[in-house]
């Protein structure tokens, strides 16, 4: 098991019986003024933000908003046109060993070498950052942790897609990196192993790793982030704490159904975000639009209200509402 961290320690690492690292306090990412383009693309346009050690992080955007460019940057597999990126301090370029050392990456894709057994994979991960046999009980640690023991000596190509993702996280974490970064790691995967990854990664981060998550299942990022950057067009939109960002947008959701299934009235058209069999969502300014105005709307066309509730709006609403007014401008 991984244990805890000891009271009055408030740097990040992980604590095991085996040599745990103890890192200085500093940022764990440090981004500044960041752009990259592609011919004709402009990816990121000078992109900057912190991210601090211990932080539980998302980072979040649609489609081609430049999270894994920026990915790819931190990671050193794709060089910046300007800006700087430091890892722990150490500068992804002039410092690359030290900031790939401090670096743990779990990428979308599946990407694996199908010629080897889970362990001896895992060692060899280990090798490429100089560790040797001293970090072998570490990856048995892992593959308790993960739930791969029973799987050590099984090909890669034998996995399930599941497991295979569970393989990747663990060649991320062989060397113990304090900063990990999670790109999309429960894309395609069921609900069980979902579960079993996030209960993972509180697992890590509660043992003092900062963690970097994207992700599209925004309801995630609601759970777990203690801070959030929303990228849009390869710029920063957004960089707040969750409940800050929450309450970024001044508005309400009102969900209501009409007696009969009836349509909803012209007047109040201009409000709808959303229809679900017959239930109608709209958004109501809060200081502005009242709940009794839109009952008066109703009634004046000589309809009933069946069922109404209200609600704040989640993540995913600020995210839609954020990234459509980027899109529509």
């Amino acid at each position: 098991m991984i244990a805890g961290r000891p009271q009055g320690l408030d740097r990040p690492f992980i604590m095991s019986a085996h040599s745990p690292p103890v890192f200085a306090a500093m940022q764990a990412l440090h981004i500044d003024n960041i752009h990259k383009r592609y011919g004709n693309v402009q990816a990121l346009k000078g992109v900057s933000f912190d991210i601090q050690q211990g932080e539980y992080f998302g980072l979040l955007g649609p489609n081609g908003a430049g999270k894994s460019t920026l990915i790819s940057i931190v990671a050193g597999l794709v060089r910046a046109d300007a800006g700087q990126i430091a890892v722990l301090g150490h500068d992804v370029v002039s410092d690359f060993r030290a900031a790939r050392k401090s670096l743990g990456v779990v990428p979308q894709e599946l990407v694996f070498d199908p010629f080897f057994p889970v362990i001896d994979l895992l060692r060899l991960q280990a090798g490429y950052y100089g560790c040797g046999r001293e970090q072998w009980p570490w990856i048995d640690e892992l593959l308790e942790e993960l739930e791969l023991s029973d799987k050590r000596e099984a090909n890669m190509r034998q996995l399930s897609g599941g497991m295979k993702r569970r393989v990747l996280i663990a060649q991320a974490l062989v060397h113990k990196p304090p900063v990990v970064i999670l790109d999309e790691p429960t894309a395609g995967v069921d609900v069980e192993l979902r579960r079993a990854l996030w209960r993972f990664t509180r697992r890590l981060h509660k043992d003092g790793h900062s963690i970097v998550l994207t992700t599209h299942y925004l309801e995630e990022a609601e759970e777990l982030c203690d801070r959030i950057a929303i990228l849009n067009k390869g710029e920063l939109r957004a960089l707040e704490g969750k409940r800050a960002l929450l309450n970024l947008h001044p508005f309400r959701l009102l969900r209501l159904s009409l007696e009969g299934r009836a349509a909803l009235p012209e007047a109040l058209q201009s409000k709808l975000v959303g229809e679900v069999e017959g239930e109608f969502e709209l958004k109501l300014e809060k200081g502005k639009d009242r709940i009794a105005d839109v009952l008066d709307a109703i009634r004046s066309a000589g309809l009933r209200v069946e069922n109404v509730q209200t609600r704040d709006p989640s993540l995913e609403d600020i995210f839609v509402e954020m990234t459509s007014a980027e899109v529509a401008s």
